[in-house]
Formats: structure tokens, C-alpha cells, sequence
């Protein structure tokens, strides 16, 4: 994977200041929608999503709030919380670091879609242990990560931004240490904008 100039540390800052443009320009056509209807297959109506790297709500928790999940939208960006509280002002919208999350609650299901890929290495593997903890026996967990082990740098609103990712096969072993089974993994998925997507199931 190609080097990077970005710091992960950084990511935060980049958000808080690029919300309104990262928020115009966020895609709104779901092509994320087949793998959340394969993430949500199974949970019954009011199940509680947790939307991690929630941003400003769109499209990703409008798509739960719309299919009658009760979702709890966790952001480190307090400028992209603010939008999507404008939006769902009766919404669950909190800010946390999901590299130390502790909420001390159980959902049925985690997503953590274009948000997860950037914390570093060894938080993700952290992380990992934390959404376990904050998964309910039988939970799902979506998330997006990269094709391969590496880092590399995206941009938000024309700033760099850090992303990274273990291998299919660290991930695999990592989500297994911690109680989870990986259900699906594709790199790439050209039906996605080519994300490469990462289901799990605590069972």
C-alpha cells in the first residue's frame, strides 16, 4: 500500500473543521444498502444499532432510523454531531473515541461503515475488544476496513486524513480472541465504491 502523510491523531481536528463539507459531499445513494440489509438480517424491529464514526447521520443512520432500529450514533466530531442533531433533534447522539469506547451498555448490532479504518493498528486491535464488549450475545458488527494490511492517506474536505488495515486474516484471528466470528469479507466490492467490508456475529 502506498506511504502516507497523514497522522491518525490528526483525524479528529480534520473533521471538526471539514463537517459541512465532508456532510455536502457524503454520497446519499446507499450503496451501502445490501450490506446493511445482510447486517440487519435477523434483528427484529427496535433492535439497538450502535453507528460508530456516526457523522453527521447521513445516510448510514437515517437508513436504521428508517427501517425502525432505535440507533445510538457515537462521534468524536462535536461539529458533526451538531448536524445530526439539527436533523433528529429527539435523536441518541453522543460524543466518544471509540479507541476507548465504554459505554456500559449492550447493542444487537454495530456499524462502524468509512470510520474504523482510521485508527492505527493496534487500536483497531483494542477496538475490537470493545465492540465485542458492547455487543449482545448473538450481535452483528459491520465494518469497513482495507484489502490488505498497510496504511495509507484519504482526504476529507481536501485534508489528509489517516487510514489503516490489518490483514483479512489478523482481523479474523483478532475478532475470534474476542468472542466474534467473521461471517463475511470482501475486499474491494465494486457494488460499494470499492470498500472493502468486514460482518461479524458474537455468538
Amino acid at each position: 500500500m502506498a506511504g502516507i502523510d497523514a497522522s491518525s491523531d490528526d483525524t479528529r481536528e480534520v473533521y471538526e473543521r471539514q463537517a459541512a463539507a465532508y456532510d455536502a459531499t457524503r454520497s446519499r445513494a446507499l450503496f451501502e444498502a445490501r450490506w446493511l440489509a445482510r447486517f440487519t438480517n435477523g434483528l427484529t424491529a427496535g433492535a439497538r444499532v450502535l453507528d460508530l464514526g456516526c457523522g453527521a447521520g447521513e445516510p448510514i443512520a437515517r437508513w436504521f432510523i428508517a427501517e425502525g432500529f432505535a440507533v445510538t450514533g457515537v462521534d468524536f466530531a462535536s461539529s458533526m454531531l451538531d448536524i445530526a442533531r439539527t436533523r433528529w433533534p429527539d435523536g441518541d447522539w453522543r460524543q466518544a473515541d471509540m479507541r476507548d469506547l465504554d459505554l456500559g451498555e449492550t447493542f444487537d448490532g454495530i456499524v462502524a461503515w468509512d470510520s474504523f479504518f482510521h485508527l492505527r493498528p493496534d487500536a483497531q486491535r483494542s477496538c475490537i475488544a470493545h465492540m465485542a464488549r458492547h455487543l449482545a450475545p448473538g450481535g452483528s458488527l459491520l465494518i469497513t476496513v482495507g484489502p490488505r494490511a498497510g496504511e495509507v492517506s484519504g482526504t476529507v474536505g481536501g485534508e489528509a486524513v489517516y487510514h489503516a488495515s490489518l490483514s483479512p486474516a489478523e482481523y479474523a484471528t483478532c475478532l475470534e480472541d474476542n468472542g466474534l466470528r467473521m461471517t463475511g469479507f470482501l475486499a474491494e466490492d465494486p457494488e460499494t465504491q470499492n470498500h472493502s467490508v468486514l460482518m461479524a456475529r458474537k455468538d
